[in-house]
């Protein structure tokens, strides 16, 4: 069973809101492989989320754009 934090001097309860955050390793400069210190980070999953954004929206042009290329390949459509 989980035990309550105790609360700083002069707090009520009810009017701290206590939060789980998890940390999540990431790769500073996106490359899975590199695993040394300088490049992972432990970003909260939201800052996570926020760094990976660009690279995400890279990675989807290039499967949308793949994706097109074979559909002109083999049913001369895009």
């Amino acid at each position: 069973m989980r035990r309550a934090m105790p609360l700083p001097e002069g707090m009520e309860p009810g009017l701290v809101r206590v939060t789980r955050v998890v940390l999540a390793t990431a790769h500073r400069n996106h490359d899975t492989a590199d695993n040394t210190d300088a490049n992972l980070a432990a970003f909260c999953q939201r800052c996570h989320i926020l760094h990976d954004r660009p690279e995400h929206q890279r990675r989807r042009r290039v499967t949308l754009r793949a994706r097109k290329a074979i559909g002109d390949l083999f049913n001369g459509t895009g």
